[in-house]
Formats: C-alpha cells, structure tokens, sequence
C-alpha cells in the first residue's frame, strides 16, 4: 500500500492462451476485445474504478505488443512492465518475475478475467495479515475450486469431491511473503500459482472473502468470449433496473439481446447511437404531425429500445460522459413533442381539447419529473427505490413506455383522443403519487435530523 492508502496490483499477462486457438497467434490474450474493449484494458479500468494507481503487467508472450497498445500510462493509471523470461513454463514464473518489486501488500490478478470492481475493493478492505487472501464465489462448478473451512484454505485444484467448495476467482491480496511460497514451490517442480497457494495453505497463512453475487468471469475459449459478452450486456443495466413494466419484462431483454450482438462493432459508438434515436424520435414527431398514426406509434417502441441501448453500450465500454447526462432533456424534448404533434393533428377535426389535454399531460409530466429529480438530488437516492410502496409503484407510474401503449391502442381502436385522456389522468396520478410521498420521506428526513440534534 503506497503512502495515500492506494493498493497497489500486480498483472499476469504473460501466456499464450492456447485454449483460444487462432485468436491468439497473432495477438496475446489480453488483447483481445470482449465488447468493445480490449481485455487487458477492461481489467485495468476495473482496478482503477476500485482506487488502484499503480500497476505492473508482467508481459512474455508478444511483450512489445502490450507494451505498444496499453502503454504506461492507459487510462491515467501509471503502468509498469516485468517480462517473464520463464514465461512458457507456467503462471508460478510469472510471478516470480515480480519477486523483490513489492515492499507492501498488493493485489494480484490474471489477465483473462471480466469483473465487478467491487471484487478488488472487498479484497483490498480485507484486514487479514496472511500471505494470500483469495476473493471466491461459494458454488460448485468444473473450475479450480478451493476447499475452505471457516474462511482456511485447505485445498485447491480442480479435483475436488468434497461439498464445502467454492470457485478460485483468481483475485488475490498478497503480502510480499506469496514469494517465499513461490520460490519453495518452483523448488518442489511445480509451475502454477495454484501450488503456490497450496504451500501457503499447508503453512496455515491464507485467507477467504466471499464474493458471491459480484460479476466475474474466467476467459479461456471462444466460447467464453461469448459467454462474457453476453454477462455483461445483462449486467449493462443501470443499477436501480428499468423502471416501468414495459421497460424491465419487453426492452429490457431485447436490448441485451441486441447489445451482445453489436457490443464488438466498433463502428457502433454510444453517441452515434445517441444521434440515431433523436433522428428517429423527431421523425416519429412528424409522422404523428402528418397523421402517420399507425406507423409512429409502432416506431416510438423502437425509439424506447435505441434509447435503452446507448447507454448500456456506454457503460459495458466504459465510454460514461459527463455530456451523456445531456441525453436525458433531449429524450424528454421529443417525448414532449410526440403529445404536442399527436394533439395538433386531432385539434385539426376535434377542436381545442386534443390541445387541452396535452398541456395538462405536459404540466404534471414536468411537475413529477422535477419532483422526483429534486428528491434524489436532497436524498442522494432514486425516489423510485427509496422504500417498498416506490419499488412497486414504479412499474405502473407514468413513464413513456406506458404512455406509449396507451398510444398504440388507441390509434389500434380507431380513439387516439382516448390515448390523451389516458395519459392526462396517468400523468396527474404520477404527479399526485410522487408529490406526496417525497414531501412524506423528506419531512421524515427532517424530523429525524432535528431529533438527532436535540440529542446532541
């Protein structure tokens, strides 16, 4: 740990990856992308999001070639190179390629792992003074397993029979002492780190953390690309879930499904993917102008699933902007602008109500959304998962997807001017709902702070 506080980690990116055939003969494993972004890169980012600074690579395998693309400072992080010389003959030499670089604890990972960061940060607020902490998962699976009792290691291999066995996640928090353990290893013939963790746990000096329910995943095949590709477009989704029930049972997995497919065309970008759901959007405006009522209101559910996807194609990438916050006006500008476009062309045979309706729909439409956005601003949380009565009321509160289907139907029936009432009544009852029960929570927030100091 450097003075700040700050972990350092240590990289195994020497091997081949010879289980990935041709992928890996022009190019070393860590360099392969896995959507959009290349592995290596991936997992630099993840390290620094858990506060890491300092990295070394150890590098065997077409090292100048790593060297070359990540470089020494890939993501602001300040990267060093250790070459491997013993590299072929297994992970254990890469490791001892680090041996006398770290005076502290550091963590110590592979190069071929997709994860949540939150896995590194678990490891790195681990208090424990053994050797080699390992981070597992607790279930049971053809993988290197490691046989724990009380949170000792005993075993580790893949052939274990035993019940109480948990996954090796092949995330470690070292003490420089992993290369005392190391070094008896190699003495002893061995060539993977396995063993060394092994001769660590005969010595009673590792430790467990749990880290079940976190996102990670071992790459070893082509198979595993795919598998990782489609993890991560389902762990793509902002951490609250999609909102409506339309959102999180209909687009939530057609855009997965859609995201595992063009997370690796990198033609494809977040902000292109901005500009095409707002060109659509205010096409859709005109066809509901233009009376096109059929065909715009089967495009606003395509609008809603492009809307989805640039964001999750950011955040798989790591492409999150403070400008991608400017997405959100925009979206609410259209979506104002499909109600006002719908009502004038009705006004043209209706009167003035079609108009009426729409600007009540638009008045409590802007009064919940600025409720609800002055409430997490104060709370520092979402209104919608605040407490029970919000989690479920989100799927049915008035969104565009719900005003969408009120849309479709009418114009199915031949009532759009049903749809405006629907969603006047919908927005109205949103408003009143989220109005109430911000005011409940926030006065609740209050009268906690005021009793909290009166007992001081």
């Amino acid at each position: 740990m450097t003075e700040d506080g700050h972990v350092k980690a240590l990289i195994l990116a020497a091997g081949q990856g010879s289980r990935l055939g041709n992928l890996t003969r022009l190019k070393p494993k860590g360099l392969l992308r896995v959507a959009g972004n290349l592995l290596l890169g991936r997992i630099l980012r993840g390290l620094k999001k858990a506060g890491v600074q300092e990295i070394w690579v150890v590098v065997g395998y077409k090292a100048d070639m790593i060297r070359e693309q990540i470089g020494e400072n890939y993501a602001g992080l300040n990267i060093q190179f250790i070459e491997a010389k013993r590299w072929k003959k297994g992970n254990l030499y890469s490791l001892l390629a680090a041996q006398g670089i770290f005076h502290e604890n550091f963590l110590l990972c592979m190069c071929d792992h997709i994860f949540d960061h939150e896995i590194p940060n678990t490891l790195i607020n681990n208090k424990s003074e053994k050797a080699l902490v390992l981070a597992i998962e607790r279930v049971a699976e053809e993988d290197t397993k490691v046989l724990e009792r009380k949170g000792k290691i005993f075993d580790i291999g893949k052939k274990i029979n035993q019940s109480n066995v948990a996954i090796d996640t092949g995330f470690f928090l070292c003490s420089p002492e992993i290369f005392e353990y190391a070094k008896e290893a190699a003495k002893q013939g061995a060539v993977e780190l396995a063993d060394c963790v092994r001769i660590a746990a005969q010595n009673w000096d590792t430790q467990v953390v749990d880290v079940s329910g976190h996102l990670w995943m071992d790459i070893d095949t082509r198979q595993d690309l795919a598998r990782a590709r489609r993890l991560l477009a389902e762990h793509s989704q902002k951490k609250r879930g999609a909102s409506d029930f339309f959102a999180h049972y209909i687009n939530r997995p057609v855009e997965n499904a859609v995201l595992y497919r063009i997370s690796d065309w990198m033609f494809i970008t977040p902000n292109r993917l901005t500009i095409a759901t707002n060109v659509l959007a205010w096409f859709v405006t005109y066809l509901f102008f233009s009376g096109h009522l059929a065909l715009a209101s089967i495009l606003t559910f395509i609008v809603g699933i492009l809307d989805g996807l640039d964001g999750k194609l950011a955040r798989i990438r790591g492409q999150e902007t403070k400008l991608g916050r400017m997405e959100h006006p925009f979206d609410m500008l259209y979506e104002f602008s499909w109600l006002v476009a719908l009502a004038l062309f009705l006004s043209r045979t209706q009167g003035l109500l079609p108009l009426e309706l729409c600007i009540f729909s638009l008045v409590f439409v802007a009064f919940y959304r600025f409720c609800y956005d002055q409430f997490s601003r104060t709370m520092k949380v979402s209104l919608d998962i605040y407490g029970p009565f919000e989690r479920t009321f989100r799927r049915i509160a008035g969104r565009r997807n719900i005003y969408n289907i009120y849309i479709f139907f009418g114009v199915l029936f031949d009532v759009p001017l049903f749809s405006l009432y629907a969603i006047t009544f919908h927005s109205a009852l949103t408003a009143a709902v989220y109005a109430y029960r911000a005011s409940v929570h926030m006065h609740d927030s209050d009268r906690k702070s005021r009793s909290e100091k009166s007992a001081r």
